[in-house]
């Protein structure tokens, strides 16, 4: 993935654009959308699919789940085509947007789905095992955070395995730290033996 020059201008029309996009909170405008009121209110507070799944509504929660991909993997792929620097700029501001979205005064998600998304578009081998990573630990332990923190913590290292530079590895390396610094309350929960488990049943207010 070689790198090419391009303008200042040009990066950081790019860095905002894909921030707004990561922005767009769409655990909460779904969730609203279908009368469940504000997901903030329900289970953990967090706006991401795990989190819609507490409603009991698991299409909304793959709904959310879908919509956070997107909004990684849709700036990535847009702006791949205008070279690497670019593409990088995009996979960092996406996630960044995610966790601070503007809309609802920076208190965003953990990053996974849409970090998963900027990962598919960025290096889809990569994102195909950190997503294997995740699945396993899902079912292996049904800890949400566990699995995230696992495919997080891996994310890096197939990165580096599968990309033909270092840029890719490290702009994966800084995503995955964002996420892992998202979950340092679930750490320390799983450290405990305090954190909840995926569950089906809908969680009250």
């Amino acid at each position: 993935m070689a790198l090419t020059s391009v303008t200042l201008s040009a990066l950081l029309l790019c860095a905002i654009l894909s921030y707004l996009a990561g922005s767009i909170p769409f655990g909460l405008v779904l969730t609203r959308a279908a009368g469940h009121g504000d997901i903030r209110r329900v289970g953990s507070g967090n706006i991401g699919a795990t989190n819609v799944l507490r409603t009991g509504n698991k299409r909304l929660a793959a709904a959310t789940l879908l919509c956070d991909a997107l909004k990684g993997f849709l700036p990535v792929v847009i702006a791949q085509r205008f070279g690497a620097e670019l593409a990088a700029t995009a996979a960092i501001a996406a996630i960044v947007g995610h966790v601070f979205p503007i809309w609802i005064r920076f208190k965003g998600g953990k990053g996974v789905a849409t970090g998963l998304g900027v990962l598919f578009a960025y290096l889809w081998p990569a994102a195909l095992a950190a997503a294997a990573t995740w699945l396993a630990i899902a079912l292996l332990f049904r800890y949400s955070s566990l699995a995230a923190v696992s495919a997080a913590i891996s994310a890096p290292l197939w990165a580096w395995l599968f990309a033909g530079n270092t840029v890719q590895p490290l702009v994966v390396l800084v995503i995955a730290l964002v996420v892992l610094w998202r979950h340092s309350d679930n750490i320390r929960r799983l450290l405990r033996g305090a954190e909840s488990k995926i569950t089906f049943r809908k969680t009250s207010a």
